[in-house]
């Protein structure tokens, strides 16, 4: 094997591997900081050594053990700086019990929480309440994607410093607030693992609708979303709103190659070409809501918006699309998770269901929300049901207005056109 084909082979196993070995480190060293810098003198030190010796049979166990030896090694001369010689012996003791016999380390994680898995704890560490969300997407795709702080910067249209002084502030911050390296107990586990499905939720927005630059998607963010979900669906198989997540992001993603056109121009819903929707992303999809519902009804709200996706999913045209039944999701989802944009939203079925009107009626009563004042898709869903009723000289104003608030190159250029075709004829929608 060439010298580039092994840094290629690398590469694929560090993408694979990194996580894992991240997180059982850090429930050695108890840092996540210290953890990925040990697991990067692994990954180091196979680079030095496999281009000789050649790709291990089991390159992830050949990672994890080098990462451990080395958080050994610094145990040692922290230990020894410290002038600690007495309980040196004690600690390397300890130590030993961590890093030798495997079932050891599974025993002792066991006891710790219910769960008993390092991976789930690097999740709810890199996701902790007390970072940012911007440091929790960051690190969480640092840690748990294995995406380095540039692919992090490209993906997001950020300059790579700024993610570096993300990643950087986070780790000081879980050191500092001593956030511990565990799977949160049964009493605030629920708030915990609002804040992960937050993190991966946006990370797959960010990649399906990106809020800046030339491209309408970026795949590859929706992608390692999609990843990170079904990862966490198999590591928490009794939450349904786990599954509610994957089932979401499983049916919007079945969309990817209809929402483009030829031009990389975007395609709106009800415009797609529907044969060109993923089969199988809709068969997974449809498969992880039903067990999300098996194990708690229909009461989550990503469950509830998977359910809204589930809708158009099923629906062979636009023109199938049970529009009534989208109507009642959304009031049970309003009940759930109140939101201005999930009243929008509601405006929009609603729409389509009892006519522009009815809808107009709601987007008029959002206008003095502060938290939409910048939020383009308002003036955008009123320009739509304006040029409905055929106001175009209203619609054509509120779409240029959408079009001035939008960061994206490309959803720009659908607004703007949007904004021209209303210079036609009054098409009147009764």
């Amino acid at each position: 094997m060439t010298t580039a084909a092994t840094h290629r082979a690398i590469e694929a196993v560090w993408r694979i591997e990194s996580a894992k070995v991240i997180a059982h480190v850090a429930r050695i060293v108890r840092d996540v900081g210290v953890a990925e810098e040990l697991a990067q003198d692994a990954l180091v030190a196979a680079l030095e050594t496999w281009p000789d010796a050649g790709v291990p049979d089991n390159p992830g166990a050949w990672l994890m053990a080098t990462a451990k030896n080395r958080a050994l090694d610094r145990w040692r001369q922290d230990a020894l700086h410290a002038r600690k010689h007495e309980e040196l012996g004690a600690d390397m003791d300890a130590m030993e019990a961590h890093i030798v016999p495997d079932f050891v380390d599974a025993l002792d994680a066991a006891r710790a929480d219910d769960i008993g898995d390092d991976l789930l704890r690097l999740v709810f560490t890199a996701c902790h309440p007390v970072l940012s969300k911007d440091a929790r997407v960051a690190l969480t795709l640092r840690l748990l994607g294995g995406l380095t702080t540039d692919e992090i910067a490209r993906a997001f249209l950020v300059p790579e410093p700024t993610i570096a002084q993300r990643i950087v502030r986070a780790k000081k911050t879980l050191a500092a607030a001593k956030v511990p390296f565990e799977v949160p107990q049964a009493n605030d586990r629920a708030v915990r693992l609002a804040s992960v499905l937050e993190v991966i939720y946006l990370v797959f927005n960010e990649g399906y609708s990106a809020t800046a630059g030339d491209d309408w998607m970026r795949p590859s963010l929706c992608e390692e979303a999609l990843r990170l979900g079904r990862v966490l669906a198999g590591l928490m198989p009794d939450e349904s709103e786990v599954h509610g997540l994957v089932a979401l992001m499983e049916i919007q993603a079945s969309r990817t190659h209809a929402r483009v056109d030829a031009q990389g121009r975007p395609v709106l819903l009800l415009d797609q070409d529907r044969s060109r929707w993923d089969p199988l992303l809709i068969r997974r999809g449809l498969a992880a809501l039903d067990r999300s519902e098996a194990l708690d009804g229909m009461s989550g709200p990503y469950t509830l918006q998977a359910a809204l996706a589930a809708c158009h999913a099923r629906a062979r045209t636009a023109a199938d699309t049970d529009w009534t039944q989208i109507v009642a999701l959304y009031d049970a989802l309003a009940e759930v998770a109140p939101s201005p944009v999930v009243e929008l939203n509601r405006a929009v079925a609603v729409g389509m269901a009892y006519g522009p009107m009815a809808a107009l009626e709601i987007v008029d009563g959002l206008a003095a929300e502060a938290s939409l004042k910048n939020y383009h898709w308002l003036p955008s869903v009123r320009g739509d049901l304006l040029a409905k009723l055929g106001r175009n000289n209203e619609a054509r104003a509120e779409f240029e207005r959408a079009a001035s608030m939008t960061r994206n190159a490309r959803e720009r250029e659908l607004l703007l056109e949007r904004a021209r075709e209303m210079s036609g004829a009054p098409r009147r929608v009764q």
